[in-house]
């Protein structure tokens, strides 16, 4: 609705069309300009030849009809109005509305020209048709008129470049607005993906182990089958309590909610994961010589044990029967490294359980270790092992 209150050149969407406004605007100034003609053509009457008259009416009804142009030709129709306006009384009203419109829309070199252009309407018609008033009267007047139309119109120009400037500053903090929102968006769905494999991931492998340990010993003892099984029921659970966390965050983000984000592993929490992976069966050896947890910050500390846990998980999936060393040493910088022993005779069915992996792991982890100023290595070593180490500072 407020839109076409508008002109239509300062719509949201101008398609080159009047707005309502535009309608009521160009009828109402139409109708100032033939009152102004008829009442100065008028005035001047008893003093046109005949041919003058004829000449009057016609250059003033071109030069009126010419104002339902004038949005789009200002100049043209500017330069018709004032020429006309010269000898032309009915053309006068036109001339001033062409006046206005030019200083409102023309370029400001045209509109210098008009300028010059509108002085001899003022100074050459009174002369032509004196009428009742002194000369020096009706010139003060005409010039009176042109210096204030020619105000008006770029008073109102003035007002239109300052509001087009206000709307495309706005548009503009929109846009940075929205690209500020996509930006969060897709941080969120990154920071999301590394926390699904940071999570999920290590929970799975585990499941795989033991899963193909049943599958490729059906002759084991019940007991051990037994633990097994309840090994995969206890991660089973702990792998989809995961999952509910994580879709919680998908959720809360696509509703635009803050997301309330379960307490994070740190440093503390590197002796559970260890004893958790022991439990499973693997051969797991750890050595912790570092300040004590609470000395060291939980943004260093969650970094550490996603390092600890994406190494447990690499070496359970791709040599589930490797020693696993992991060492943490502290001072004023942690180095987190985790070795995985070379497997010796590892059976090929075994080996066939250790899957492949896409690499995303290390991708996220070298991502989490750059963001912490600290560098990431991995690789095979001078004797085979495969070694993941991480230099962290302990200081920003």
């Amino acid at each position: 609705m407020i839109d076409r209150l508008l002109p239509g050149e300062l719509r949201e969407a101008p398609d080159g069309r009047r707005s309502a406004r535009d309608w009521v605007v160009d009828v109402a100034l139409f109708a100032v300009a033939v009152g102004l003609g008829v009442a100065l053509l008028a005035d001047g009457w008893s003093e046109h030849s005949e041919l003058g008259a004829v000449l009057d009416i016609v250059a003033g009804i071109v030069s009126l009809l010419a104002l339902w142009v004038r949005r789009t030709r200002p100049v043209a129709v500017a330069v018709i109005g004032l020429v006309a306006a010269i000898f032309s009384g009915l053309a006068a009203g036109a001339s001033l509305v062409a006046l206005f419109n030019a200083a409102l829309r023309a370029s400001r070199r045209a509109l210098a020209a008009i300028v010059l252009l509108s002085i001899p309407p003022a100074v050459v018609y009174p002369l032509l048709y004196p009428g009742g008033d002194p000369y020096t009267t009706q010139l003060i007047v005409g010039a009176l008129l042109t210096g204030v139309v020619i105000g008006w119109g770029l008073f109102a120009r003035a007002r239109r470049e300052l509001l087009r400037s206000l709307r495309e500053r706005a548009a503009r903090l929109e846009a940075e607005q929205r690209m500020h929102v996509e930006q969060a968006r897709e941080a969120e769905r990154r920071r999301i993906a590394r926390e699904m494999h940071d999570v999920l991931a290590h929970r799975v492998s585990l499941l795989s182990l033991h899963a193909g340990a049943l599958e490729f010993r059906p002759d084991a003892p019940p007991e051990e089958i037994a633990a097994a099984a309840g090994v995969i029921r206890s991660t089973a659970h702990a792998a989809l309590q995961d999952l509910r966390e994580v879709i919680g965050v998908l959720r809360e983000s696509a509703d635009g909610a803050e997301a309330v984000e379960p307490p994070q592993p740190t440093l503390a929490d590197i002796p559970a994961l260890v004893e958790e992976c022991r439990a499973a069966g693997m051969r797991v050896a750890c050595r912790i010589d570092a300040p004590a947890a609470d000395a060291v910050p939980e943004a260093l500390g969650r970094t550490a044990y996603r390092i600890v846990q994406e190494g447990l998980t690499n070496a359970r999936k791709h040599a589930p029967a490797a020693a696993v060393v992991v060492t943490i040493a502290g001072g004023d910088e942690l180095v987190v490294e985790v070795v995985s022993r070379r497997p010796v005779g590892v059976a090929a069915g075994a080996a066939a359980l250790a899957g492949t992996g896409g690499g995303t792991g290390l991708i996220g982890l070298a991502e989490r270790v750059g963001l912490a100023g600290g560098e990431l290595r991995h690789g095979p070593d001078a004797g085979g092992d495969f070694v993941l180490r991480a230099t962290l500072p302990r200081t920003p």
